[in-house]
């Protein structure tokens, strides 16, 4: 069975680096992008399943990226990995249309089970901002 591929953009090529060799044993890292706007302009956003974007980039931020994407007609899952742990960031990322949401901290054990959610059509978001979100019908862990 073939890998899910994954479209990979932050402005922080080291973590790009970490991101992709944390993944590759599960997931096909299409490319990475160092900014939101490169990604747009490769054209290669069809050929993803998902989509993890930082929020805060200097061009256009990821929350941007999903607005286009969107326009632009890509179906990939979008997972937001970013630094913002606060309601409001994560209620604009579901109001993009995002399926994942990953604090940065918790990187190594969100990022895969939320990659893993966005692909069967439901929601993760990292347990520090889950518990204020298990109203809404989100999938995450419990920090038990």
């Amino acid at each position: 069975m073939a890998r899910p591929r994954v479209l990979l953009a932050d402005d922080h090529a080291a973590f790009l680096t970490f991101v992709a060799e944390l993944l590759e044993a599960e997931f096909e890292v299409v490319q990475t992008f160092d900014s939101g706007q490169s990604m747009i302009d490769s054209g290669l956003t069809s050929q993803a399943e998902l989509v993890v974007l930082d929020i805060s980039m200097p061009d256009l931020s990821g929350l941007d990226v999903a607005v286009r994407l969107q326009e632009i007609g890509c179906n990939a899952g979008i997972v937001f990995l970013t630094v913002h742990a606060d309601q409001d960031y994560l209620q604009s990322a579901w109001q993009v249309g995002a399926r994942g949401y990953v604090v940065k901290q918790r990187l190594a054990t969100d990022l895969v089970p939320a990659l893993r959610a966005a692909l069967a059509g439901q929601r993760f978001v990292s347990p520090t901002l889950a518990a204020a979100s298990t109203n809404q019908g989100l999938r995450g862990f419990s920090s038990n």
